[in-house]
């Protein structure tokens, strides 16, 4: 095996098993159950989808989508900061409202 056909081979399986973690994080997604799962399954997309333009940068043998992966990249983790805010306020006021620590 050339280290041509090796990188091809280990590319293809590559693609193959992030389409399978990004199909997982998706059920996650889906499925719940709280508030902090789905955000986690969103983040773990994100870096899910950067990995695959990555990945698309060596099948093309072009550097030039490695810019798009880090504008992805910050964009995802601006995305990320968002929704924890978002995750902390929310359960900031329900402890105001109940006065108990719980977290759903």
């Amino acid at each position: 095996m050339s280290p041509a056909e090796f990188l091809a081979f280990s590319v293809e399986l590559a693609f193959g098993l992030v389409l399978i973690a990004i199909l997982l994080c998706f059920v996650r997604l889906v499925r719940g159950p709280s508030l902090a799962d789905r955000v986690v399954a969103l983040d773990m997309m994100t870096i899910l989808i950067i990995s695959v333009c990555a990945l698309f940068t060596l099948v093309v043998d072009d550097p030039a989508f490695l810019d798009i992966v880090l504008v992805m990249a910050l964009i995802g983790f601006l995305a990320t900061v968002a929704l924890a805010r978002y995750a902390e306020r929310r359960f900031l006021d329900r402890t105001r409202e109940t006065g108990e620590l719980r977290d759903d």
